[in-house]
């Protein structure tokens, strides 16, 4: 026999409940999700299984992006204070020091290989990197743009692995309420066509069916709030540090330019 505090059931005056009115008591007392879940239909039950499936991943990537955003932040960090603590652009290239995940450092590299290859007709770092970089002739301003392009091919490679798998963020944020929808929707017509079915209406037979319905949709936004505000946070970061890349570029450029460029060398006429 069912007990209340000890108490029997009856003795509460609940043994003259109708059925349907103990099931929905039961159902409080268990949780309202757990009983909506037990409703559902099996169309339901898909739908459910993919948002959750799109909730592993859309977690999967915040977490991923974070640290991949903290990572590159520190880094950049890092790399700036070395790099600019030396007026000499090529010192940190030449030292062979790293600074993984850093998409500045990144850049930097791509564009020292390319200088050094106009410089000295080989990107090779050894013990007379210095002295044959002290007797090379500075390039032409032509020279120069080729090792800019390179900068810019680097600028570019490294937003697209920021903005990697973002594309499964915004999914989840623009779809997952829209399948959640799609489950409530199928599952209030299930529950209307039983209804016709068995000729009569009354809340009791309905609310069940309703209640596993629109289960599908309260999971669908607990997948898309979260997944909206780590979409917001990443592409506001993601953003910021494309920028810093774009202003590095500039800044190396111009570094290259005062040093290894040579501006006064003018291009050869051909007479006709």
């Amino acid at each position: 026999m069912l007990r209340s505090y000890g108490l029997p059931l009856r003795h509460l005056g609940l043994n003259i409940l109708p059925v349907p009115l103990l099931t929905s008591l039961v159902a409080t007392q268990s949780g309202g999700l757990v009983y909506a879940f037990t409703e559902a239909t099996f169309e339901g039950k898909l739908v459910l299984t993919a948002l959750f499936v799109a909730s592993i991943f859309s977690w999967s990537v915040m977490v991923t992006k974070i640290r991949v955003v903290r990572l590159a932040r520190a880094q950049n960090d890092r790399f700036l204070h070395l790099f600019r603590s030396d007026r000499q652009p090529l010192k940190i290239y030449e030292s062979k020091v790293r600074f993984d995940g850093s998409p500045l450092f990144s850049i930097y590299r791509a564009g020292c290989k390319e200088l050094a290859f106009h410089l000295l007709g080989s990107t090779e770092v050894d013990d007379t990197f210095w002295a044959r970089l002290e007797i090379a002739e500075r390039i032409t301003p032509s020279q120069m743009r080729v090792v800019t392009t390179a900068m810019e091919r680097a600028v570019g490679e490294s937003a697209l692995r920021l903005e990697s798998q973002m594309i499964l963020l915004a999914t989840a944020v623009s779809g997952a309420p829209f399948l959640g929808l799609l489950g409530t929707v199928w599952g209030v017509m299930d529950t209307f066509t039983g209804v016709a079915i068995a000729g009569s209406a009354n809340l009791q037979a309905m609310a069940p069916g309703v209640s596993g319905a629109l289960i599908t949709t309260v999971t669908g936004l607990l997948v898309a709030i979260p997944a909206m505000f780590g979409y917001n946070f990443l592409v506001t970061s993601i953003r910021s540090l494309i920028v810093q890349n774009d202003n590095f570029a500039a800044e190396l450029c111009s570094e290259f330019e005062h040093k290894y460029v040579n501006h006064s060398a003018r291009p050869l006429l051909v007479n006709k």
